[in-house]
């Protein structure tokens, strides 16, 4: 019976969480004795028929979960036990079976084959993202709504403007786990210290085969242990994609406020509820999860660089660690982008809002944009600024539009005239480069996909 929420359907997608059954994870671990057996068989070490009964009993078909179990309540030492159950089903050539290798030179190697498959499911959520991000760039490229610093008005800026600015940190986490799963997809097949003493004069070879016949790479060098840095680059890349999610939810969550009310996750209308007691609401539930399963894979941070510290040449600190922190993060950040892809395609985005919005502070955000039309007319830089905080401040405390305080000013009534105090104070007319740089990411977003095959 399930005990934690990720044991459950409620969290994770049925990809990500297939890779991380403990029937995957068995059966990854015998698909590593299968390759170690036929190495040992190319270079000669064992009789090829032995080898062949080794890889067709190395499968959880033949070799029953039960029967590993059962074999660990006994002697305590979970390897071990799926070695000993793989010789049994392998009948007489068993006495082949983990011929040179140690423990971790199956566990991790499984691991590296598991994290093989969860980092290119990774890749593609974050391509998929990536794509929606750039068509919503696009989409949005003009549209008008107000730039905020510190929770308040600060300038213009468009929707498309801030989807572009997600898509290249997207852009950025995709370079990241690809480099990272480079240094993280390794396997091992070194033996007790990491020497290959067990594996004779071919122990080279061996370990080529192996990895060569699971289709991964060989750590370049390692103890009884692939080395944790990797694993805690990996972990530290997941908490920084959450993290960026989590970020983008925060915003929608913000705009999303009846007192902003220009962006919405999606809600579905005819039998979505909001609450339990109040009819009217429509809760950002998605964003919010999404925020609370950041904080989740941000903790995982903590043991993952703690794992990296181990006594001599292993101990077993980061064993137990490892089996909640490499599926937790995986499963968690690969349903948060499946999510997130959701919300933000599906978003819906109030127009009229964003431009009702900008006018609340009566032209007070277009204050640096008077600032420079003053500077233009010959006014000092320093001496602009001065007066036109004063003249904001009186706006504020006469809650009238800037435009009337500024045409009332002396001084910058002869610098500017109406028309272009009016042309100063159009948000249109401040939006610097935003829309270039919109069509600058999304060519250069589109020539890295082009790169990568999309």
């Amino acid at each position: 019976m399930p005990i934690l929420p990720i044991d459950t359907a409620r969290y994770g997608t049925p990809e990500m969480r297939k890779i991380f059954e403990e029937e995957t994870r068995f059966q990854r671990m015998l698909d590593v004795e299968a390759a170690l057996a036929w190495a040992h068989a190319e270079v000669g070490n064992i009789p090829r028929r032995d080898a062949e009964r080794i890889m067709a009993a190395a499968s959880i078909e033949h070799v029953k979960i039960s029967r590993i179990k059962e074999i660990e309540r006994e002697i305590k030492h979970d390897v071990a036990a799926l070695v000993r159950a793989l010789a049994e089903a392998s009948g007489s050539s068993g006495a082949y079976v983990h011929l040179g290798a140690t423990s971790y030179d199956i566990v991790d190697t499984a691991t590296a084959l598991q994290l093989k498959e969860a980092l290119d499911l990774i890749e593609r959520r974050l391509n998929d993202l990536e794509k929606i991000l750039m068509e919503k760039a696009l989409q949005y490229k003009n549209t008008l709504m107000m730039g905020r610093t510190h929770g308040q008005h600060a300038l213009p800026i468009t929707l498309g403007f801030k989807f572009a600015i997600w898509m290249r940190e997207i852009s950025r986490h995709i370079q990241r786990i690809r480099q990272c799963k480079d240094r993280v997809v390794v396997g091992k097949m070194s033996g007790a210290v990491g020497t290959q003493a067990g594996l004779g004069e071919y122990a080279f070879k061996i370990q080529e085969l192996v990895m060569q016949k699971l289709g991964i790479k060989p750590a370049d060098i390692s103890s009884q242990i692939v080395q944790r840095d990797r694993h805690a680059e990996l972990i530290c890349n997941l908490a920084l994609i959450a993290s960026s999610l989590e970020n983008y939810a925060t915003e929608i969550r913000e705009l999303q406020r009846p007192e902003i009310g220009e962006l919405f996750e999606p809600f579905e209308a005819e039998k979505q509820v909001g609450s339990s007691t109040m009819p009217h609401k429509r809760n950002p539930e998605t964003c919010e999860r999404i925020c609370g399963l950041s904080r989740i894979v941000r903790s995982l941070v903590v043991p993952a660089i703690e794992n990296v510290v181990t006594w001599h040449e292993r101990d077993l600190t980061q064993s137990s660690a490892e089996r909640f922190i490499i599926p937790e993060a995986c499963i968690l950040v690969d349903y948060m982008l499946f999510l997130m892809s959701n919300v933000i395609a599906n978003l819906r985005v109030d127009e009229e809002r964003m431009l009702k919005n900008i006018e609340i502070t009566q032209g007070k955000a277009m204050s640096e944009a008077v600032m420079i039309a003053l500077t233009k007319k010959g006014m000092n830089r320093q001496e602009a600024h001065e007066l036109l905080r004063k003249l904001t401040l009186k706006s504020e405390m006469e809650k009238r539009p800037l435009k009337e305080v500024l045409l009332e000013d002396k001084i910058v009534s002869q610098k500017l005239s109406e028309k272009e105090i009016d042309e100063a104070l159009d948000p249109r007319n401040y939006l610097g480069t935003a829309l270039e740089q919109v069509e600058l990411m999304v060519n250069k977003t589109r020539d890295e996909r082009k790169a990568r095959g999309l």
